[in-house]
């Protein structure tokens, strides 16, 4: 861990901020930045902790850094926002060394670039057993134009952006066999969507302006539970067709014959989104989505009834519960 926490701070301080709106950024106090006339602010924090959330098996140091980003990143999505800033504090235990730790902010910057973020303040301490890094995000959005879980209606279609499970399919093989073995294909994909998440910011702002009041939500412990959580919001019932949900090939190709219905639905950490839109607004939104080169699929629609989810498979209905695969479950 670093030895002197001001020469720290000196070695991640910018010479220069992206955004004019940052008035004082690292080295004082706290940040002072200038709110943007027009815009309502989006915060959000999220924490990750060492042999719960991730594992140096598992995740090499970039790789934490990227998705302790990311999966604050894809909350910002979720409410169809732009990342600005964020703030790192992180808590190092002895075993973490100043070249791993470097190579943590250096994936957490390498992310934050590609949206012109940044770091305008953090802490450091020590930590007696794992490392914890917990990394929050201020965003912005238009005025009114943020998107919500409740806003689901009766006739609405749901969607989802991409296939699921694939993240965890890659952990499990990560869990069996260490990042530092050879990782053959479908694998080598799979692992990838595990430790490097995309956040799907660019989707979520189309979708908020092509359909203003679907609701959204992002795919964090997994489809189920995030489709529960849109229901339970907005008091209605998701049933979801089995058949037109989403499978990637390699996810198929890692099942190997067996099931992989438990990746897709309670695998989690996919960080892509569910929604629902009106069915005035679909065809609209398939065609900007498309013309964007992103893929949305339609998988089912919202019904009037008590807020759950269902699963119909042919013509068998049965209740999806909200609930999330655990990997380091003992």
């Amino acid at each position: 861990m670093p030895k002197d926490e001001f020469e720290w701070i000196r070695q991640h301080t910018p010479e220069r901020y992206n955004h004019s709106g940052v008035i004082e950024g690292i080295g004082d106090d706290a940040a002072v930045y200038a709110a943007e006339d027009g815009f309502d602010e989006i915060l959000c924090v999220d924490t990750m902790v060492e042999e719960v959330h991730f594992k140096k098996q598992t995740m090499s140091p970039y790789d934490t850094g990227h998705k302790a980003l990311a999966v604050n990143i894809s909350d910002i999505a979720a409410m169809a926002g732009i990342p600005v800033y964020y703030i790192v504090s992180i808590a190092v235990p002895p075993s973490w060394t100043d070249e791993e730790l470097q190579e943590l902010y250096n994936g957490m910057g390498a992310l934050a670039a590609e949206y012109d973020m940044d770091m305008i303040g953090g802490d450091t301490v020590s930590s007696q057993s794992g490392l914890v890094i917990s990394v929050t995000v201020h965003g912005r959005v238009e005025k009114g134009r943020h998107l919500l879980r409740r806003n689901a209606l009766p006739g609405d279609i749901v969607f989802v952006t991409n296939p699921t499970g694939r993240s965890a399919a890659g952990l499990d093989w990560l869990l069996q066999h260490g990042r530092g073995q050879n990782c053959p294909e479908p694998f080598q994909t799979l692992t990838a969507y595990h430790q490097r998440p995309r956040p799907r910011v660019e989707e979520g702002r189309i979708i908020a302006g092509t359909a203003p009041t679907a609701s959204l939500n992002d795919i964090s412990d997994g489809l189920a539970s995030e489709a529960n959580e849109i229901a339970e919001a907005s008091g209605v019932k998701l049933q979801l067709r089995q058949q037109d949900i989403p499978a990637a090939t390699e996810l198929k190709e890692a099942a190997g014959g067996d099931s992989y219905w438990d990746w897709i639905f309670y695998g989690g950490e996919d960080f892509e989104l569910i929604g629902t839109a009106r069915e005035k607004n679909w065809s609209l939104l398939q065609q900007n989505m498309k013309e964007e080169g992103f893929p949305l699929y339609a998988i089912g629609r919202v019904q009037e009834g008590p807020p759950l989810v269902t699963l119909l498979d042919g013509t068998e209905e049965q209740t999806l519960p909200k609930k999330g695969y655990n990997h380091f479950q003992s």
